[in-house]
């Protein structure tokens, strides 16, 4: 099976959540000569991208859908770095949490599951996030992006989210370094939300979130 063949079943695969089905098409493409390296970077990434198309044209894509083509594409990809000639070189580094009197959790698990494809380490801070813990945290790991989830607007909008961080961020200096990006429901029915609460980025839906947070990365200064 060439490469081609291989990334148009497996995107079927993820599109019909079919896991199984998947990971028998990854494991008998590698032993039939297709590198590691391919599958990550020539069939995971390309799927991905491929499924933040389907939602930009409108096609309907449920949690589900969602969810298992991040596990899936995590899944795989784990697996495939192990095996990986030389060690891939890590983009960068996100620590995400849901702020603070927000309890929901799959949003952002998601986000976690596209990002190892795209080669970002993610230091999950759990929910109920307190903001100043956003911000230790990244320090401690270095990272280049705080992700910021809601789900209800009151935790979006609230003085214990986005906008705390953001000023401890510019109490210590940190904002060139450090970039704040949200995403949840309230950032869907109002899309300058994350103006207001002063976030650089937002992501429309957890998937399209690898490819801004990347940007974000790229962004921020050493």
């Amino acid at each position: 099976m060439n490469i081609k063949q291989l990334s148009r079943e497996f995107n079927e695969a993820i599109y019909d959540t079919d896991r199984d089905r998947a990971l028998r098409l990854i494991h008998d493409a590698v032993a039939n000569g297709v590198t590691p390296e391919e599958v990550v970077f020539d069939v995971v990434i390309p799927a991905i991208e491929q499924t933040v198309k389907l939602v930009g044209t409108g096609a309907e894509l449920n949690l589900a859908q969602h969810f298992m083509t991040s596990q899936i594409s995590s899944e795989v990809t784990e697996e495939m770095v192990r095996r990986f000639k030389k060690a891939p070189e890590i983009l960068g580094h996100i620590v995400i949490g849901t702020a603070r009197g927000d309890l929901h959790t799959l949003g952002k698990r998601i986000v976690i599951g596209c990002l190892q494809a795209h080669m970002v380490e993610s230091t999950d801070l759990g929910v109920n996030v307190p903001p100043e813990r956003f911000v230790d945290e990244a320090v401690a790991h270095h990272a280049q992006v705080i992700g910021i989830s809601a789900m209800m607007v009151h935790t979006a909008r609230g003085e214990e989210g986005c906008l705390k961080v953001r000023q401890i961020l510019h109490e210590r200096g940190l904002e060139d370094r450090i970039k704040i990006i949200v995403g949840g429901a309230p950032y869907r029915f109002d899309r300058q939300l994350y103006q207001t609460v002063q976030a650089d980025a937002w992501a429309e839906d957890a998937i399209s979130a690898g490819k801004t947070i990347v940007e974000l990365i790229r962004g921020a200064k050493p």
